[in-house]
């Protein structure tokens, strides 16, 4: 609710300071007085259209403040409308956008009447009217399609496109393959090929220089070098002195014998293997194109080998991750329509009670012959639901947000609160009594301070039946200062209140008649509250 208002330079009012209270507050005064600058502040203070032309005539710029208490937490609002430039909003004193001051607005106050900022007006406002009045539990479809995009995220995570992921996977085979067809049996297994290539491609060559070394060792047409070797050996031997030389030429004979050994056994072995020598090198050219596409080595065609392997292996367990996750995502589809369907059904069974409820209070409001629709659709969760009113016999059903009379469209939304208990703590009502009188007027009255009792209710009225049923009353008064007319804002309880209702009711304040009718209403309000309505 809302606890003070501070206005201060918007239209007739120069400096207004108010206190209000709970249940339902009236505020009055004579036709010009300024009691709907009161409503425009309070609209702006909630995120209203401003207009530099609301500035009082003189004034740099208009400014209204507010105190709500609002879930147990105090929020002080201010607004500024400059005579030039844009208007500026406040929350517990920090500048704020326009956009966050109407978004708490709708939180706090609803407004009815000649003003825009009503929440019952948007189609989101009248669906879930419906569904309080339904007792449409919606919670078991939230859970729902809030399950179904977590799937939807958990399937996005796992790759968009399937044809671009078959088309990923065929290739990671592909290259997989082609290394696991090789068979490399070591990172070396290249280094390897090529000296056994080297040894291969040069048998003729190195079989005949092993053969010629070997015939120079061991002898053939002459003397080898085993032999030469022999007979220095002998020469040296008689002579004690040249002992040391004879060992170290013993030592190279001996290591001759075993070099001639290798060197014979080294011809057999280079043969020329012509078949092999391609098979070598066919190989070799397979490890070079691996080694171009994965790097400069086998390490690491082997290292690629193994990342395309573990790469497989996840795509592979996504793959079944995401065939999972769509048949989830399957049953919980059905799970949403037969859950939207039951809340269509419900909303749909609703639907015309709720209408009827409606016409019923409009009745009794003075609309004697509205009447109340609600538009949905025959089938599904029906999201789609419209109000419709048709204020006189003849015209056509409109929606509320488009009804032209504000009396009307006022007298609807009070029906529709009286229905529906729950909305913001305050609700402001400017003229919801245009166009009635008698009992329809008490009607009224009586409807607004049954709101009080669990709402702040603010309306403007001129009419003392309606304002007769308030808990406060506050009365806009305008006076003349010098050659400037301005308007200020008095509490009346007691004979002043009398004095005010008896000019409500003849335009004259002081008619002992007047006032004799003034305190005769009162005393009937008195007695209309002691009946259980």
């Amino acid at each position: 609710m809302i606890n003070e208002l501070r206005v201060r330079d918007l239209g007739v009012i120069a400096d207004v300071d108010l206190v209000l209270d709970e249940g339902m507050t009236a505020i009055t005064g004579e036709t010009g007085a300024g009691k709907t600058m009161i409503v425009d502040a309070l609209e702006l203070l909630v995120g209203g259209k401003s207009d530099p032309d609301m500035v009082r005539s003189g004034a740099t710029e208009s400014s209204i403040e507010g105190r709500f208490f609002h879930e147990a937490s105090e929020t002080i609002v201010r607004r500024t409308v400059p005579r030039g430039g844009r208007s500026r909003a406040f929350i517990n004193g920090s500048l704020t956008p326009l956009t966050a001051l109407a978004e708490l607005g709708s939180d706090l106050v609803d407004l009815y009447g000649q003003h825009a900022h009503q929440s019952l007006l948007a189609p989101a406002e009248q669906r879930r009217a419906l569904d309080q009045f339904a007792k449409v539990d919606l919670e078991p479809l939230r859970q729902l399609r809030s399950a179904i995009r977590s799937i939807d995220l958990e399937i996005e995570k796992l790759g968009g496109d399937e044809l671009l992921r078959a088309r990923e996977l065929d290739l990671w085979q592909f290259e997989l393959d082609e290394i696991e067809t090789l068979q490399i049996s070591s990172p070396s297994e290249d280094e390897e090929l090529e000296t056994e290539q080297e040894v291969l491609s040069r048998a003729v060559s190195l079989r005949e220089s092993a053969a010629r070394a070997y015939e120079d060792i061991v002898g053939g047409e002459t003397r080898g070098a085993r032999d030469l070797l022999g007979t220095s050996i002998e020469s040296l031997g008689p002579h004690m002195a040249l002992n040391a030389f004879v060992e170290r030429l013993r030592a190279l004979s001996a290591e001759l014998d075993d070099v001639s050994a290798e060197l014979r056994r080294s011809i057999e072995t280079f043969e020329e293997d012509p078949t092999r020598l391609e098979e070598i090198r066919e190989r070799r050219a397979s490890f070079a194109r691996l080694k171009k596409k994965h790097g400069d080595s086998l390490s690491a065609v082997l290292e690629a080998r193994n990342a395309l392997i573990t790469r497989l292996e996840r795509a592979t367990s996504s793959d079944e991750t995401r065939k999972q996750l769509l048949h989830q995502r399957g049953t919980l589809l059905e799970n949403v329509r037969t859950e939207e369907g039951r809340v269509g059904d419900l909303r749909r069974k609703a639907a015309l009670p709720l209408a009827q409820q409606v016409e019923s209070h409009l009745h009794n409001l003075g609309l004697q012959k509205a009447t109340i629709e609600i538009d949905l659709p025959n089938s599904g969760v029906a999201d789609e639901v419209t109000f419709l009113l048709c204020a006189n016999p003849g015209e056509s059903a409109l929606p509320l947000s488009k009804v032209a009379s504000g009396g009307e469209l006022s007298r609807t939304m009070l029906a529709l609160r009286l229905v529906l208990s729950a909305g913001p703590s305050t609700l402001i009502f400017d003229e919801v009594d245009a166009g009635i009188g008698g009992e329809a007027a008490l009607a009224v009255g009586r409807a607004l301070r049954e709101l009080g009792r669990d709402h702040q209710v603010i309306v403007v009225t001129h009419l003392a039946q309606v304002a007769a049923f308030a808990d406060n009353q506050l009365v806009v008064v305008k006076q003349q200062s010098g050659d400037r007319t301005l308007a200020h804002v008095e509490a009346v309880e007691g004979e002043r209140r009398i004095s005010e209702l008896a000019r409500m009711l003849s335009g004259h304040p002081d008619s002992e008649n007047a006032r004799r009718h003034a305190a005769e209403l009162l005393e009937v309000v008195v007695r209309d509250r002691q009946i259980p309505w």
